[in-house]
């Protein structure tokens, strides 16, 4: 079969022909229908060698969705045809984290060596997929798979950052969205979605500015040195009582600092390499500053019921399996304004 695979440090993704997987005890074959493309694998793939986690080849992908294409021995519930979607963030199953449904923060994965599909085990930009236990899969319940993918990530991680903090979210509240791209525009969504908070967005490119103002954004700001102050100029000198960052770098993590209220969230989710510093003083009072990771398997269930009732759509653009490294050469050239589909089977 063909799959797009990382193969040398610093290079860019391949498509290869590999052997066809097959399910051992307990696993599950995918058809994959669609297959996300991610800032996420841009930055693993910007790491040098000593950084990165896992032995190379890797097949890419860690937004998946497909159909049921073989069980393996001692797997039940599922049935060849199925339409679902892949959570990512595998764990051990077993640990306290994990008997939550939140394997994201799974306390034995590194330990045992277990690592998410296109992150460390093979992924889904691939014809087929292997997927190690049924539990991480979910019905698509009709949903057009091609629109259902990125909420895998794009969708769940987002969700995650917001809904820890909805006790923050009353209305009156201000919420900043910093960079509207993929994770972005999703996010201001589920705010509009969610809760009855003020969005103001925040990014560096008009045509992002003009998607956020287009799913709900009530306001958008250019995102420069002047970005804090005008998020307080526009909550009457307050600022936001949740700043929610999906680029992470330096120069936006300052502006998310700059921008928060007394006794308010700054989630850092972008991988920038950005850090803010907390210490009394640094900040307003009690602002607390997080940075989560993907999001549970209930709430990855959840942001599906969202997108069934019409709350939230994914803007996207699709690619086939052999223009995947040109999607990737896109992204990282900041030429995709939304979210990339790979279909690998057409």
């Amino acid at each position: 079969m063909k799959a797009v695979q990382y193969r040398t440090v610093g290079a860019a993704p391949e498509v290869v022909t590999v052997p066809d997987p097959e399910p051992g005890p307990g696993q599950v074959m995918l058809k994959v229908t669609a297959a996300g493309v991610c800032h996420s694998d841009i930055a693993v793939m910007s790491r040098p060698a000593e950084q990165i986690p896992f032995p190379l080849p890797l097949t890419l992908g860690h937004e998946g969705v497909g159909t049921v294409a073989a069980l393996g021995d001692g797997v039940s519930g599922l049935s060849v045809g199925d339409s679902v979607a892949v959570y990512g963030p595998w764990g051990c199953g077993t640990c306290v984290k994990c008997a939550e449904g939140k394997e994201n923060y799974c306390l034995r994965a590194k330990e045992l060596g277990i690592a998410p599909p296109g992150l460390g085990s093979p992924g889904a930009m691939a014809e087929y997929m292997i997927v190690d236990d049924p539990r991480h899969l979910v019905p698509l319940g009709g949903l057009d798979p091609v629109q259902a993918v990125p909420l895998t990530d794009a969708g769940l991680t987002p969700y995650h950052a917001i809904k820890r903090s909805l006790p923050k979210l009353v209305p009156g509240a201000t919420a900043v969205v910093i960079g509207t791209g993929g994770l972005g525009h999703v996010a201001i969504q589920l705010l509009r979605a969610m809760t009855a908070v003020r969005v103001i967005a925040l990014d560096v490119a008009e045509d992002k500015l003009a998607l956020a103002r287009a799913v709900g954004a009530h306001e958008t700001v250019l995102s420069d040195r002047d970005a804090a102050a005008k998020v307080r100029e526009l909550t009457g000198g307050v600022g936001a009582q949740v700043v929610l960052d999906f680029v992470g770098a330096p120069p936006t993590v300052a502006t998310a600092g700059a921008a928060a209220a007394i006794d308010s969230d700054v989630t850092i989710v972008g991988l920038g390499g950005g850090a803010l510093p907390v210490g009394f003083g640094s900040l307003p009072y009690n602002t607390t500053v997080t940075s989560p990771y993907w999001g549970s398997r209930s709430e990855l269930a959840e942001v599906l019921d969202l997108a069934r009732a019409g709350s939230v759509e994914v803007h996207v653009e699709t690619y086939t399996l052999d223009e995947a490294p040109l999607a990737y050469e896109r992204l990282h050239h900041g030429r995709i304004n939304v979210r990339a589909v790979i279909l690998p089977n057409g």
